[in-house]
C-alpha cells in the first residue's frame, strides 16, 4: 500500500539528503512564502537547486512513511505548497498557476503537493483538472504523480479505472498507485483481465501487475523487482 506522507515525514526525509544550507535555504523559503505569497513564483523553480536533488527515500521493502517515487525536489515544492497562506479558491488559483506556468518536474511537485493540501470544495474543482492533465501525459512521472493521494482520493471511478490501466500500458508500477486497495473493483478486474486476454491473443507478455488485480493469489510481490 503507497504510504501518504505529511510535511513532518518530508523534512525527516530531506534532512537526510539536503545539507545545512539546504535545510536553511528551505526554511527561509518557508518563512517568505508564508509572509508574502507571490514569493512562491521564484522560490518553487529554485528548489533541486537551492536544497537538495535526486531521490528522496531508498527503495526497500522495509515500511516508509514517503513513497518510493518522491524526489527531494517534490518534497520541497510539497512542503512550500503547505506554506502559503492560502485556502479554498485563491489557494486553487495559485496552485493551477505554478502548475500551468511550471516545466515538468514542477507539474510534478504540483500533483505530489495537492494531497497535502485541505481538500475543501475550491481546492478539488482546481485540482482536479490539473489531475486530469498529467494523467494524459506519457511522461511516466506525470501519470505516477497524478494518481498520488490527491487524484486516488478525487477522481470519480471511471477516470481512476483509466488512469490505472494506463499506468499498466506504461510500465508503472501498480505499487505506485494510491488508493488502489480501496479503489480497486469488480470494472476494474474486467479492463484487466481483457487486457491480458488481448496481450495473450498476441504472443506478448502479460505484466504481472495485472494479477495484483485480477487474481491476487497469483501475484508474487518479488516480480516486482
Amino acid at each position: 500500500m503507497t504510504p501518504h506522507p505529511d510535511p513532518s515525514d518530508l523534512r525527516a526525509a530531506l534532512r537526510e539528503r539536503a545539507d545545512t544550507s539546504g535545510m536553511r535555504w528551505l526554511e527561509e523559503a518557508l518563512t517568505r512564502v508564508a509572509q508574502r505569497r507571490s514569493a512562491i513564483g521564484t522560490l518553487f523553480p529554485a528548489a533541486g537547486r537551492e536544497c537538495a536533488r535526486g531521490t528522496l527515500v531508498e527503495d526497500s521493502e522495509e515500511p516508509r512513511a514517503v513513497p518510493r517515487t518522491w524526489t527531494c525536489e517534490d518534497a520541497v515544492r510539497a512542503l512550500l505548497l503547505t506554506a502559503l497562506p492560502l485556502e479554498g479558491a485563491e489557494l486553487g488559483s495559485e496552485v493551477t498557476a505554478l502548475y500551468r506556468y511550471g516545466d515538468a518536474a514542477e507539474k510534478r511537485g504540483v500533483l505530489r503537493g495537492l494531497g497535502l493540501l485541505r481538500a475543501d470544495e475550491g481546492l478539488v474543482e482546481a485540482g482536479l483538472p490539473l489531475v486530469r492533465d498529467g494523467l494524459r501525459s506519457n511522461d511516466t512521472s506525470l501519470v505516477a504523480a497524478a494518481l498520488s493521494e490527491f487524484g486516488a482520493s478525487h477522481l470519480d471511478a471511471p477516470a481512476y479505472r483509466q488512469g490505472v490501466l494506463k499506468c499498466v500500458f506504461l510500465g508503472i508500477p501498480l505499487r505506485d498507485v494510491a488508493g488502489l486497495p480501496e479503489r480497486a473493483d469488480a470494472e476494474l478486474a474486467r479492463m484487466l483481465n481483457d487486457y491480458a486476454r488481448e496481450r495473450s491473443a498476441a504472443g506478448r507478455e502479460i505484466p504481472a501487475d495485472v494479477w495484483r488485480i485480477v487474481d491476487p493469489p497469483r501475484f508474487h510481490p518479488r516480480e516486482e523487482a
